[in-house]
């Protein structure tokens, strides 16, 4: 992924990327280190080649720094997975580090989705329609209020019926469900084409949303 991401780029010079995680735990892989290391370390070449690369945190990531577990976490890993983020928040310009949630133009990226029942319940009212307050607000909390079904790391708007936050304003892109190809629903661009099956067979068609965060126009381009 990140050596196809990087030649787009390059093919691509006024593009930036923005990756959306769960870099951890492959199917079956819970022992290997060797595979562990090599995904992240590939992470920390891209971002020291591509500094304004946004990152969105996963849980699959947050799982070994907050000792949260979950299917696939690999008990051996969480010293070597805490290293490699720390490296990789390393290789980040201080003002573009990790977060759960990134926005571009109005167009607002998370590994899972920014549902507005999450931000009623974490933002005052007199901040709800400051998007980058609320930004601000929940890039601030801790695992405690994260690791919730509702929250931008967990929900599943491929699925589930709540409101997402100002879908008129505010286009979503996520990743966190796999889909079989990138598609649009309401204001939610899902597009984790890239999963595999229990067997490692791919799930999706494995292309990189190339996103107009003005004019809203995407394709997916292999």
């Amino acid at each position: 992924m990140f050596t196809r991401a990087a030649e787009l780029l390059e093919q691509n010079p006024d593009a930036a990327a923005v990756c959306l995680m769960d870099i951890a735990d492959d199917w079956q892989r819970q022992y290997d280190l060797e595979a562990y290391a090599a995904a992240y370390d590939a992470a920390i070449n891209f971002a020291e080649q591509f500094p304004e690369t946004r990152w969105c945190w996963g849980n699959h990531d947050l799982s070994y720094p907050w000792n949260r577990r979950e299917s696939g976490y690999s008990p051996v890993a969480p010293w070597l997975v805490c290293e490699k983020l720390r490296l990789l928040q390393e290789a980040l310009p201080a003002g573009n580090q990790p977060a759960y949630l990134h926005r571009i133009d109005n167009v607002l990226f998370s590994h899972g989705g920014l549902a507005d029942e999450f931000v009623r319940t974490y933002v005052p009212a007199k901040q709800y329609h400051d998007i980058d307050a609320v930004i601000g607000i929940i890039n601030r909390l801790g695992p405690a209020d994260m690791w919730d079904d509702l929250s931008p790391i967990w929900y599943r708007p491929q699925v589930e019926k709540g409101r997402m936050y100002k879908p008129r304003k505010l286009l979503q892109v996520v990743g966190h469900t796999p889909v079989e190809a990138i598609e649009k629903k309401g204001n939610v661009i899902s597009c984790d084409v890239f999963s595999t099956g229990p067997d490692r067979t791919p799930i999706g068609t494995q292309e990189f949303l190339l996103l107009d965060t003005v004019t809203r126009e995407y394709r997916g381009v292999q």
